[in-house]
């Protein structure tokens, strides 16, 4: 009896190991939270991403794996004002759809700037530093870049039709015209386009439908890259618009980009989003990953079905695991992590981690969250549809009209705040406010004493839940939302939730300023 017992227990043992060596299974969505448009490219044994940023600086998040299962950011290839000029951008403006290409030892970003149009950066090291942006002139959104020899093609989508034009991605010169080459399949707003070869066919990828519940990813292909390309019969190739996946947990899937990894397989990463509270996502379309059957002179194929799931038991590459990210933040480096972003360009002299040690120091602006500009704002991504976040401040040299606190923010019309401020006869109380569209309302207001408070969040499928404590261990709930009326479907707009610190006051002759101490953020899975 020990005999088997023993054996069983090598054979866990043995099975763990194999799941974890061999690579076996994993879970959607590879990376949770704000992060669209994903796209991705190879260089050697190692593979990198970059997603949209919109209106948050740094621009253009990029991350590393070696295994397109665990990725791990590595920085922002728009880290410069000269770079990315965010100044009075709308509310889901910005950097739309950015393409990731490594061709001849170098690696190009291409994007668009909404209100400017598409540009190129590049680097040898995509974790350092990147270029000066170079224009281009053919026009559209998502555009994309595709390497053959010494030539350099451009794809992008001025109306409803993919274009594509020879381009100089050093210089952004553009060599010839730009030529219409697929409208695709019918569905509304083509775009998204990227082009592949294989087996001497060149195929041009996109999505259809529109970035919502009718999403789609179709493709086409040509003996010649100017075409004319012919539709795959069995269009789309991945969609969850359909009857059978209604109920699927991952909604609105679009948006991809395809690798070949080194043991020949294929792969693609797509958006999506994950709906809660009904019919309503808050986290932002996040990225997915999904593998793909490439037989030769065929059509690829996603998943065997054209759909993806949260938990996927397919064979994967040989996992390589890499640091997990840390959701506390104690603010006692020298800088803020990868994963902290401002709102629009900040002003950097409103924030400072070395002023006092172990805290984030915020220094008071009259920017309001409601304005189109840059509040003295920092916050991060709510990354898990169940969470609780945690932060602990103080306020000094505060009067009235001074306020800081903890907002769950997903723009300027559509925040909910817990906050401190500071009223007539010096005072201090604690309010929380919701602001949806025209509406703004103070929904609880309780005084508490100066010092030290702590202000937290919980969030649910259908709630987010306020509470403060005075001593740290005992958390009075005070207010409780619904988290629909922060939701895409309900507020609009292409970003997600972030979670954000900041303080802001009426008085421009404030000397206010709050020290943050920590910020704890707890997925509850």
């Amino acid at each position: 009896m020990r005999k088997i017992y023993f054996l069983c227990l090598l054979f866990l043992k043995l099975s763990v190991l194999s799941y974890g060596s061999n690579g076996v299974g994993y879970t959607n969505p590879v990376i949770s939270g704000f992060h669209p448009d994903p796209s991705v490219c190879k260089a050697g044994d190692d593979y990198y991403l970059v997603t949209s940023s919109f209106e948050y600086f740094p621009g253009v998040p990029i991350f590393h794996s070696k295994d397109l299962v665990n990725w791990e950011q590595i920085g922002h290839c728009l880290t410069r004002s000269s770079q990315l000029d965010l100044n009075k951008c709308r509310p889901s403006g910005g950097i739309y759809a950015p393409t990731i290409r490594y061709h001849d030892g170098l690696f190009y970003m291409i994007t668009t700037h909404v209100s400017r149009g598409n540009f190129i950066v590049h680097t040898k090291d995509p974790a350092g530093e990147w270029s000066e942006p170079v224009w281009l002139k053919q026009a559209g959104i998502d555009p994309s870049l595709y390497f053959e020899g010494d030539k350099c093609y451009f794809t992008s989508n001025p109306g409803n039709m993919i274009y594509l034009s020879e381009i100089n991605p050093l210089t952004g010169e553009q060599i010839t015209g730009s030529k219409p080459i697929w409208g695709g399949t019918g569905g509304r707003y083509p775009e998204a386009p990227h082009i592949y070869k294989k087996d001497g066919w060149y195929y041009l990828m996109i999505s259809e439908g529109g970035t919502e519940y009718a999403h789609k990813v179709t493709i086409a292909r040509s003996r010649s890259i100017y075409g004319p390309y012919d539709s795959n019969p069995s269009n789309p190739i991945l969609t969850h618009m359909n009857a059978v996946t209604q109920s699927n947990p991952i909604q609105g899937t679009g948006h991809a980009d395809l690798v070949q990894a080194n043991d020949s397989t294929w792969w693609m990463v797509c958006l999506a989003f994950r709906p809660q509270s009904g019919l309503h996502h808050l986290l932002g379309r996040e990225t997915f990953l999904a593998p793909v059957r490439w037989d030769k002179d065929s059509w690829p194929v996603v998943n065997g079905n054209g759909t993806i799931d949260l938990n996927m038991n397919v064979k994967t590459l040989p996992f390589q695991p890499v640091k997990k990210a840390s959701y506390k933040t104690n603010f006692d480096e020298p800088k803020l992590g990868f994963e902290w972003n401002y709102l629009r360009n900040p002003n950097v002299n409103n924030y400072s981690l070395t002023e006092k040690k172990g805290f984030l120091r915020l220094k008071t602006s009259t920017i309001k969250l409601d304005d189109i500009d840059s509040p003295t704002l920092v916050g991060r991504r709510q990354e898990h549809v169940n969470f609780t976040a945690t932060t602990s401040m103080n306020l000094f040299k505060a009067q009235k009209g001074d306020e800081s606190g903890l907002t769950v923010f997903l723009d300027k019309e559509s925040h909910y705040d817990i906050l401190i401020e500071q009223s007539s006869g010096g005072k201090r109380n604690l309010v929380v406010r919701y602001r949806m569209g025209v509406l703004s309302h103070i929904e609880s207001k309780v005084e508490i004493p100066e010092g030290e408070v702590f202000l937290r969040v919980k969030g649910t499928a259908d709630y987010y839940t306020f509470s403060y404590s005075v001593d740290g261990t005992t958390y009075r709930a005070i207010s409780k939302m619904n988290t629909r009326y922060i939701s895409s479907e309900t507020a609009g707009g292409f970003t997600g939730v972030f979670l954000g610190l900041f303080l802001t006051s009426e008085n421009s002759q404030s000397n206010a300023y709050a020290d943050f101490d920590k910020f704890e953020y707890t997925p509850e899975i």
